[in-house]
């Protein structure tokens, strides 16, 4: 597994932004069986994946086992500092919709070996990152195969994803397939919940887990990224490969 973090001067932005690139490489126990080559047939499907408030793109590695869960399942994972925007566009110099909805797919498949197709292309979050994958998935219904929300902030001021979603269906929109998750213990499972009920009544196409004994927490995260990584839609060349590392 490559973890690569990477400082570039965004456009959207205007200034300098870091993220984290996991990329599945040559893992040991294939060179013990011989393999000597860092060659791909493939560009890899790839998870967008943002953090909570308060957090930035270092958290989901230093709390969760995603890069273990991505090489097994060779899948790309970018990671971005969202500070506590909640991925709206928010002024000149803090425009996190056009950096994740244009910039950063433009930046990451240019540089690394990932896929461009919406058929390989993931986003999901937790909390204040949950809030921004239903809001860009209400918002760019068209970028994404599917979305996973855990633990998210549903209703805030920023916005009311039950209403947004409503507007979104009143106007037709086909929505991305969508795993939500969140803890029994934790203080937006309410909202979360009613969320859940909103879409089985509009017969919105999404698999709803929740768990007690869980609050807001990255134990619960941490078995959310992995249980989304297996659920996922995949039609990419290695979607039938889940590797030993």
């Amino acid at each position: 597994m490559a973890r690569i973090e990477c400082n570039f001067i965004s456009y959207s932005l205007m200034r300098s932004t870091d993220i984290t690139v996991i990329l599945p490489t040559l893992s040991f126990p294939e060179v013990i069986n011989g393999k000597t080559s860092h060659g791909i047939d493939h560009k890899y499907p790839v998870i967008y994946l943002l953090h909570g408030m308060g957090n930035n793109h270092l958290q989901w590695c230093g709390y969760a086992n995603v890069e273990l869960y991505a090489e097994e399942r060779q899948i790309a994972v970018v990671m971005i500092s969202g500070e506590n925007g909640f991925y709206k566009d928010n002024g000149k110099s803090a425009n996190f919709e056009l950096f994740l909805e244009k910039e950063l797919p433009e930046f990451v498949t240019s540089m690394f070996p990932i896929s461009s197709r919406k058929e390989d292309t993931y986003l999901a979050g937790l909390s204040m990152g949950g809030f921004g994958t239903l809001y860009h998935m209400i918002q760019y219904p068209n970028h994404y195969q599917a979305v996973g929300a855990f633990s998210a902030a549903i209703e805030h001021e920023q916005g009311n994803i039950v209403k947004m979603t409503q507007e979104a269906i009143n106007e037709n929109m086909v929505l991305p397939s969508i795993y939500l998750a969140c803890g029994e213990d934790d203080f937006l499972y309410a909202s979360n919940l009613k969320y859940h009920h909103f879409l089985d009544d509009h017969h919105i196409d999404h698999t709803w887990v929740s768990k007690p004994g869980y609050s807001h927490e990255w134990r619960f995260w941490d078995q959310c990224i992995e249980r989304f990584m297996d659920w996922i839609p995949r039609s990419d060349a290695y979607k039938e490969s889940k590797r030993k590392v």
